[in-house]
């Protein structure tokens, strides 16, 4: 059973709750409002995750249902799902949250909730998810704002791919052949020399080790040298991951814990003379590897010792079988060296329930597509980049925890 006794979900179905017939198998649909009715589908909610084209750790129910414990004050739980004789076969994972006066829609999890997705069953029926789509729209939100689609994403294939608008470069690289073979074939022997070098810097500060933490008494004492670190490296930074918040700590905590449960979590760090110096924290889901936090010690800079956790961690990974790799949000110097190609993460905007919210995406889109016009061009997008310190001035420090995606007052 593990850490969360989930109640086998036992629904029927009512007169108010429509429904579609397959041969004798009837879907019987449910809006999902409380922490107790997610609980309940989370014994076949993660096969729906693995089922997903490109799954999404973000979405395994352990994790989701800390964030909610964590992160779902003040807002409204809105999953919404179906049920073909009793078992979920499809959902459309919402939570519903008031900013500025409009109720807007997002994915459960947050700005976090990286390639989030309508999820459904392996051979389901499409007219499930379009039913799926049309029960949020009238949920109650002004509109919906939904971060982390990919762009071939089932959601888009409901709405259309108009709605999706490109925000975050995300390199993926395929190790299938193993890391040897892809290290060689996506470095120069300048570039694996350059790696080299730095190895034996480091060698010559002192006794170098890498570790992998995977289970519970593993990660727990790797993910509080991993706060230590990232603290280090972030400190007078801004810094919108919300990793080492209070809230974040606390939930980063609970969600390897259940993340352990199911063999995902993974934190590979790197030790000199027993100081953890560097940390790269990924999980492993599917036979892919998703990058989610990464930090070292500034005062090592010189010897790139966050390079070398990540190298270590890439050949970790395909040396367990992982055999594809999600390096998400971010286009670094190594991601963009070391990737195949860029697989974007997009922003969905729509599911207008108000006047109010269709002028609010309307107004949205044009801004989108008009930032998407200046950054192909170079003088456009240094002015852009330039007022960026400025932007950072009349702007709430960011935390992509939140629903909101706005660092909470005291943290």
């Amino acid at each position: 059973m593990g850490i969360y006794p989930f109640v086998r979900p036992r629904y029927e179905a009512r007169s108010d709750v429509p429904t579609l017939a397959s041969g004798t198998r009837r879907v019987t649909y449910e809006t999902l409002s409380t922490e107790a009715s997610f609980a309940e589908v989370g014994e076949t909610w993660d096969t729906l995750v693995r089922d997903m084209p490109r799954p999404s750790p973000f979405l395994l129910h352990g994790w989701l249902r800390e964030w909610w414990r964590h992160y779902g004050e003040g807002s409204t739980l809105a999953v919404q799902a179906a049920f073909r004789d009793g078992t979920v076969v499809g959902a459309l994972p919402l939570l519903i949250h008031s900013r500025r006066g409009l109720r807007i829609a997002t994915f459960l999890g947050g700005r976090q909730s990286a390639l989030a997705d309508l999820l459904l069953a392996e051979g389901e029926d499409p007219a499930v998810a379009a039913e799926l789509v049309a029960r949020a729209a009238s949920a109650g939100q002004d509109y919906a704002d939904l971060f982390g689609l990919s762009g071939d994403c089932r959601l888009a294939a409901v709405l259309g791919p108009s709605h999706l608008h490109e925000r975050i470069e995300a390199p993926v690289l395929d190790i299938s052949a193993g890391w040897e073979a892809t290290y060689r074939a996506k470095t120069t022997s300048k570039k694996r020399s350059h790696h080299r070098k730095r190895r034996r810097q480091l060698a010559q500060l002192g006794k170098v080790r890498f570790s992998v933490a995977r289970t519970r008494a593993e990660l727990e004492p790797a993910l509080e040298e991993a706060f230590r670190i990232h603290a280090l490296r972030w400190k007078g930074r801004p810094d919108g991951s919300g990793f080492t918040t209070p809230t974040g700590m606390r939930f980063n905590r609970a969600a390897a814990t259940a993340l352990a449960e199911i063999d995902v979590a993974r934190i590979v760090t790197l030790e000199l003379d027993g100081r953890a110096i560097a940390f790269h924290y990924y999980f492993a889901l599917e036979g892919r590897m998703y990058l989610h936090r990464m930090a070292f010690d500034p005062a090592f800079a010189r010897v790139s010792p966050g390079l070398m956790a990540a190298l270590e961690a890439l050949k970790i990974g395909a040396a367990e079988g992982l055999t594809w790799v999600e390096f998400l949000g971010g286009a670094d110097r190594y991601k963009v060296e070391l990737a195949d190609r860029f697989e974007p993460l997009h922003l969905g905007l729509g599911l207008a329930g108000s006047a109010t919210g269709s002028a609010v995406v309307a107004a949205r889109t044009r801004w989108l597509r008009l930032r998407e016009t200046m950054k192909r061009s170079a003088t456009a997008r240094s002015l852009y980049e330039g007022l960026a310190p400025a932007r950072r001035l009349v702007t709430r420090p960011r935390d992509v925890m939140r629903p909101s995606g706005v660092r909470q007052t005291g943290e």
